[in-house]
C-alpha cells in the first residue's frame, strides 16, 4: 500500500484513522457515504469504530483517490474491480482445497463407492 503502518489493532477511532490517512475526520465521513465497502461499526454513543479491513480500504481510497487521480466514480469502478479479483482467488484457492481433502477422503480404506456418493461410512 503506502508507507503508513497500521497498528496492531481490532478498532480504530476515527480521529485516530484520520491521522494515520493524513485527511479530516469529515473526509472520511464523506468516503463512507460514498463507498459502501467502509462501514465502522458504531457503539451505544454512535461513536465510529474502524475495523483494520476499513483503515485498510481507506488507505487504498485515499491512494486512487490522492495518487492516482482517480474521481470518486472511478476509484468505486476499481475497488469493485479489485473486490471481484480478490473473491474470484479465494473461490479458487477454496475450490482447490475442496478437491484436495475429497481426494484424501475418496482414498479412506473400507469405503465402498456407495458409501462415498452418500457420505456415509
Amino acid at each position: 500500500m503506502t508507507g503508513v503502518t497500521i497498528p496492531n489493532r481490532l478498532y480504530f477511532r476515527i480521529g485516530e484513522v484520520a491521522r494515520l490517512l493524513g485527511v479530516k475526520p469529515y473526509v472520511l465521513r464523506y468516503w463512507e457515504s460514498e463507498f459502501r465497502l467502509v462501514r465502522p461499526v458504531k457503539t451505544e454513543a454512535q461513536q465510529r469504530r474502524y475495523r483494520r479491513k476499513d483503515v485498510e480500504t481507506l488507505l487504498e481510497i485515499r491512494r486512487l483517490l490522492y495518487t492516482e487521480r482517480y474521481t470518486i466514480e472511478g476509484a468505486r469502478r476499481r475497488l469493485r474491480e479489485s473486490q471481484k479479483d480478490r473473491d474470484s482467488r479465494a473461490l479458487e484457492a477454496l475450490r482447490t482445497e475442496i478437491e484436495a481433502l475429497h481426494r484424501l477422503v475418496s482414498r479412506v480404506p473400507g469405503r465402498s463407492p456407495e458409501a462415498k456418493a452418500h457420505g456415509s461410512r
